[in-house]
């Protein structure tokens, strides 16, 4: 099994700036893609940004250009940068780990304006 645990949501006005964490345990398969996605109220959840074992990364264009995703593949741990944040990025924040479609139990972030 495998556990995901985030941590560095909070509160944050319009055009400010928040670093997420998520530290993976268990049987973490090596060559895996780790990823963050966020659900809105009443909204599905979305996948924001996705890093593969090598580094590879992808971004939904909503947040393409303002937020980073990166990982320390000694720690098992990836993190989200989000820079420039809109009252709209305000959702709860999910980390994904694949392959077997694991999630973490998220982190609020919210963003007053």
């Amino acid at each position: 099994q495998v556990q995901l645990v985030e941590s560095g949501g909070g509160l944050v006005q319009a055009g400010g700036s928040l670093r997420l964490s998520c530290a993976a345990s268990g049987r973490v398969f090596s060559m895996n893609v780790m990823g963050w996605g966020r659900q809105a109220p009443g909204k599905q959840r979305e996948l924001v940004a996705t890093i593969t074992y090598d580094y590879g990364t992808k971004y939904a264009d909503s947040v393409k250009g303002r937020f980073t995703i990166s990982r320390d593949n000694a720690k098992n741990t990836v993190y989200l940068q989000m820079n420039s944040l809109k009252p709209e990025d305000t959702a709860v924040y999910y980390c994904n780990l694949e392959p077997g479609g694991f999630w973490g139990k998220g982190t609020l972030v919210t963003v007053s304006s």
